[in-house]
């Protein structure tokens, strides 16, 4: 069995139209955490790269550290 390497290929159209699913605000890429993460500063939700694939559920998400 082979597995998929963890690779951040995310196309252009995706990004563009691609949006947080808790609050609908645009993604910046984190490509050293393999992450989307909202650019809202209210909400920050953090969402996993998984193989390739951006795993958009609130559940899965990391949530901003308190600072």
């Amino acid at each position: 069995m082979t597995t998929m390497p963890d690779t951040m290929e995310l196309s252009a159209a995706f990004l563009e139209i691609a949006a947080c699913p808790a609050c609908h605000a645009r993604f910046a890429v984190d490509y050293d955490r393999s992450e989307l993460g909202c650019t809202n500063t209210e909400c920050g939700l953090a969402y996993p790269v998984r193989n390739g694939i951006p795993v958009l559920l609130v559940d899965e998400a990391r949530k901003p550290a308190a600072e």
